[in-house]
């Protein structure tokens, strides 16, 4: 694992605490490594009309997007309702890493054991369906 995916799964750990979960139990922390090399990071956030809510790699691009970064070099997403187990992002939020990926956007997961997975956009979203020219 290189530095910066290092860096992107302790920041991802790190805002994982601030996940407003209070309906699923589930915590998901993400931090998202734009182009310039600034480092955004989101936690999902439920509400009452569950399961509405916000996913924390749509809160990451999001930030990311506030912040003026256009594409994703690297995300990585922890989760679990105690300790952080194997997550993966929903499709909602693959549909949004690809408007942000490249086909070198590394996708950085923990998996079982807590081994580090990296994926590209075209391994978990095969076939995807995009504007981009």
């Amino acid at each position: 694992m290189t530095g910066d995916e290092r860096k992107l799964v302790e920041a991802a750990s790190e805002v994982r605490a601030n996940a407003h979960a209070p309906y699923s139990g589930y915590r998901v922390g993400a931090a998202v490594l734009d182009e310039n090399g600034n480092v955004h990071t989101g936690c999902n956030v439920e509400n009452a009309a569950y399961p509405e809510g916000t996913c924390a790699e749509a809160n990451a691009i999001g930030s990311m997007v506030a912040a003026g970064g256009k594409r994703i070099v690297a995300i990585s997403a922890v989760g679990g309702s105690d300790d952080i187990e194997a997550c993966t992002p929903c499709g909602g939020c693959r549909q949004c890493i690809l408007e942000f990926a490249d086909e070198n956007t590394r996708i950085i997961l923990i998996g079982a054991e807590n081994t580090i997975n990296t994926y590209s956009i075209d391994e978990l979203l095969p076939a995807s369906f995009s504007f981009k020219q």
